[in-house]
């Protein structure tokens, strides 16, 4: 699939929100602005535990720019999972995702895609640590309760897959001076 095509107005949208960052990076914040794609999966909502997760990433000091309650279809689960196409367990993967209600969420703060990735644990479970998401929620690889970006590369486009430019918000967060030196 290809590239999404932008109306004029999602592009105006979109240079407003770039020079906003650029305002941002020049009072020398550089690098807070690092954001990552979070989501809760089905089994995370229904066993009610998108408050905690929400709850450790503010509390770790990262700033929540985003964030839905939707149905993926069939079409965004594809392409969000496009590199897994061809493994043994992508038709299982797209049940499971399609089951239920996802959490979608973009977090942004200095180097949060490798602080998040950390925070969520191994993909496997039994690999997790006591501590981290994964390591106190699941049990089995199959129901991991959430996904996180791995590098920024993937962060970017995950983040321009789930959500439009519009629905994510550009807000002054009063307490960075606390966070960051």
């Amino acid at each position: 699939m290809g590239p999404k095509k932008r109306s004029r107005r999602e592009l105006h949208e979109l240079e407003d929100l770039v020079a906003k960052h650029a305002r941002i990076e020049e009072s020398g914040w550089t690098g807070v602005n690092e954001r990552t794609f979070i989501a809760v999966k089905p089994d995370g909502v229904q066993r009610r535990l998108v408050g905690e997760i929400v709850r450790r990433f503010e509390k770790r000091g990262f700033k929540l720019v985003g964030l839905k309650l939707l149905q993926a279809s069939e079409d965004l689960l594809r392409e969000h999972y496009w590199e897994l196409r061809n493994k043994p367990f992508f038709s299982g993967l797209m049940h499971y995702m399609s089951s239920g209600p996802i959490v979608a969420m973009v977090w942004e703060g200095l180097d949060v895609v490798k602080t998040a990735r950390k925070m969520l644990g191994e993909t496997d479970p039994v690999n997790s640590l006591p501590g981290t998401i994964r390591g106190d929620y699941c049990v089995e690889v199959g129901r991991n309760v959430i996904h996180g970006s791995d590098s920024v590369e993937s962060a970017q486009r995950e983040i321009s897959l789930w959500f439009r430019q519009k629905e994510l918000q550009c807000w002054e967060d009063g307490s960075k001076h606390w966070i960051y030196n």
